[in-house]
């Protein structure tokens, strides 16, 4: 809603109410040192053309750099129709429909969601989203331990293929909990979750979780995985990007069974680069495993007089009905984001989302036949992938990156914080909205600043054996 300012009657028609002489003695609590504190620091009023001036000039600053990261979150073109929709007073505001019934219009939105995620993920069941991709995959596997009748063990294997923090978050949430994150290493040549590794391990195992891509941005052999895993009688716990399931197999079809769980961050799905956030989580999964979702879903009816209606149909929170049975309390939706999420899904339709990871995969291909003919660079793993690559560079990754930012390119994610193995390592993601221009100046100017540092570098050799 707008701002509409009091006149000077409403004020004093409200404090003659409240019997109260001016607006400053509302405010009496308050010590009078801290009311009349210094804030010289703190400028003075400016209008809102000013306002506007500055803003433009702060923006500036930024310097409108070509983003090359990825990792997690991806830089995807968003139709103007999207926010200028979602940023409606109806939707901007929205939040948990506590009183269903009054909020028709958010509930349709939500039932909407859920068909188009549960369709994405070939799956029966989506949930009304969590806070964000992390949380969402310690969810699906609190969920997954609940759900597995047949594991008494608690035991879950987490691929290093999995993001990083996605892996520290899960850790952090069921660490607690009894629950046992056994960790399996990946094959250096291929980038794919290690088979080999994972038939040596024995025993009870209630869940495997596979990536797709996973975060080297290698596509994993879900099909192998998923079979190994319902072979074991574990669920499959399927953690994916919700735009590339646009092209790759979809979780529900993994294998000879599916994956029973799907979760994953919706950013790519409408939602722009935000300086961090906020995102929100998806958490799809199998009809017969649903008492165990958490959240919320939204399902549609008809009224007695046949009229369609929307309805909270599994709320299961513990205020409610199963108290200490309850699944995890997730109280927001995301609503906002979800909206976002559910106007782009709505207007590409499964075509339009089909060929935008199709673009991300074509423009990565061509980007990595333009790195070949750069010296110092290789790309390091041969599996198949979507659109991100890894690439190792002759000279420290800090550097490169640090040099490139001169030329406004933010060049990738250096991944050897996480993975010492790869030294040198830089991850980098090339979407739809890549133009061959923009690549062409990645690599030229990737080329100048590895001839800079391998001088520079000569020249503190050649002035340390002078010394010697």
């Amino acid at each position: 809603m707008p701002f509409i300012p009091h006149t000077q009657q409403d004020t004093e028609e409200m404090l003659s109410t409240i019997g109260v002489a001016n607006i400053e003695n509302l405010f009496d609590e308050i010590p009078d040192t801290l009311r009349h504190a210094n804030i010289e620091a703190i400028p003075s009023g400016i209008t809102e053309m000013e306002l506007t001036r500055l803003m433009k000039e702060r923006a500036k600053r930024d310097g409108g750099m070509t983003c090359f990261i990825g990792a997690g979150a991806y830089e995807h073109h968003i139709p103007a129709a999207v926010w200028e929709i979602a940023s409606r007073g109806e939707f901007l505001t929205a939040y948990t429909p506590y009183q269903a019934e009054a909020s028709q219009g958010t509930l349709q939105l939500l039932y909407e969601y859920q068909t188009m995620m549960a369709s994405l993920m070939g799956l029966d069941v989506s949930n009304a989203s969590l806070y964000d991709g992390a949380s969402a995959l310690a969810e699906a596997v609190l969920m997954a331990v609940r759900a597995n009748k047949f594991s008494k063990s608690q035991r879950v294997l987490m691929p290093r293929t999995v993001h990083p923090f996605y892996r520290e978050v899960v850790a952090t949430i069921v660490g607690q909990q009894n629950i046992e994150l056994i960790e399996v290493p990946f094959d250096l040549a291929s980038g794919c979750t290690s088979m080999e590794a994972l038939k040596k391990i024995s025993g009870d195992i209630t869940a495997l979780i596979i990536p797709q891509p996973n975060f080297f941005g290698v596509l994993e052999d879900v099909d192998a995985l998923t079979d190994w895993a319902h072979a074991q009688k574990a669920l499959v716990i399927a953690v994916v990007n919700p735009l590339a399931m646009s092209l790759l197999k979809a979780p529900g079809h993994w294998g000879s069974n599916g994956a029973d769980i799907a979760c994953g961050e919706g950013q790519p799905l409408g939602v722009p680069l935000a300086s961090g956030g906020p995102y929100y989580g998806f958490l799809c999964c199998k009809q017969d495993i649903v008492r165990q979702l958490p959240g919320r879903i939204v399902g549609r009816t008809v009224d007695q007089e046949g009229k369609e209606g929307f309805v909270l149909t599994l709320q299961a929170r513990e205020q409610h009905i199963r108290r200490a049975k309850a699944t995890s309390n997730i109280c927001t939706n995301q609503g906002l984001l979800v909206t976002a999420s559910t106007i782009y899904m709505s207007l590409l339709g499964p075509e339009g989302l089909r060929l935008s990871a199709i673009a991300c995969h074509q423009n990565t291909c061509l980007f990595r036949e333009k790195l070949k003919k750069v010296e110092g660079v290789k790309k390091i793993f041969s599996g198949a992938f979507f659109h991100e690559i890894v690439l190792q560079f002759s000279q420290p990754v800090d550097n490169v990156l640090e040099e490139l930012a001169k030329f406004n390119i933010q060049g990738g994610y250096a991944i050897s914080q996480f993975y010492s193995e790869l030294e040198n390592c830089l991850l980098v993601c090339v979407t739809e909205t890549k133009t061959e221009f923009d690549m062409d100046e990645y690599v030229a100017k990737l080329q100048i600043v590895l001839r800079h540092l391998n001088s520079t570098e000569k020249k503190a050799a050649l002035n340390c054996e002078e010394g010697n």
